[in-house]
């Protein structure tokens, strides 16, 4: 079983940022994709950033590419998303999954493994 933690989250002005980190335990994710996805109140979880095991198989959403940069330490087991330039609909609870597989993905359904989830909030 692999556990992972998000943490970095908190309360941001627009332009603002934020750094989150995803720590894995149990097990290393080394070999596994990784993704950050996002959910704001009475919407549905949507994707933000993947990365395959080894760093070469990068992709953003489009709302979040060219602000958002994820990131991988196999050394450490953990994966960064560093958030630039915040705006206000940034606003959500992010989580960190991780998928058997060792490619990136960008549905929520390929990834196995979820953390808790850690609050971001951008102010106006």
């Amino acid at each position: 079983q692999v556990q992972l933690v998000e943490s970095g989250g908190g309360l941001v002005q627009a332009g603002g940022s934020l750094r989150l980190s995803c720590a894995a335990s149990g097990r290393t994710v080394s070999r596994n994709g990784m993704g950050w996805f996002r959910q704001a109140p009475g919407k549905e979880r949507e994707f933000v950033a993947t990365i395959s095991w080894n760093g070469y198989s990068i992709n953003y959403a489009d709302s979040v590419k060219g602000r958002f940069t994820i990131s991988r330490d196999n050394a450490k087991n953990t994966v960064y998303l560093q958030m630039n330039s915040l705006k206000p609909e940034d606003t959500a609870v992010y989580y960190c999954a991780a998928r058997y597989y060792s490619g990136s993905a960008s549905r929520p359904n390929e990834y196995d493994y979820w953390g808790q989830g850690t609050q971001v909030t951008v102010s106006s």
